[in-house]
């Protein structure tokens, strides 16, 4: 087991990990360093164990909020997946039926029959008028 040197708020600690493992300990190693920097910066020189302490409470508290969001948006996307489920086991609206008015045909011939009677009128009235001019 590998024992690697760590960096945090400006002590050194030899810390042994598994094979392999180095790069997840520089990780974890470099939040709880920038929570000791945050808080030496803030309240100063503190003694080693308080600042390891109050570095990891921090830490824990951002997780403990972060856990909280996480689950808040996991809710948020069981309801969003419920209601889409609800929304697709809906039967399909039935078509929209739209009634068109239907001209009946005698009403059309009607109309038709008294186009042709004005227009021969109009032309009648014209010839008359071609005459009397």
């Amino acid at each position: 087991m590998p024992e690697v040197p760590i960096q945090i708020g400006g002590r050194t600690f030899n810390v042994a990990c598994q094979e392999g493992e180095e790069h997840f300990l520089h990780s974890a190693a470099a939040l709880l360093d920038n929570e000791a920097k945050s808080l030496m910066d803030q309240i100063g020189r503190l003694p080693e164990s308080r600042m390891l302490l109050m570095a990891g409470l921090m830490l824990a508290d951002k997780h403990a909020g972060g856990e909280d969001q996480l689950k808040s948006l996991e809710d948020k996307v069981a309801q969003q997946e419920a209601w889409i489920e609800e929304l697709q086991s809906r039967p399909k609206p039935e078509p929209e039926r739209r009634e068109v008015a239907v001209i009946p045909n005698e009403v059309s011939e009607s109309m038709a029959e008294l186009a042709a009677r004005a227009e021969a009128l109009a032309e009648a009235a014209e010839e008359k008028l071609r005459a009397v001019g």
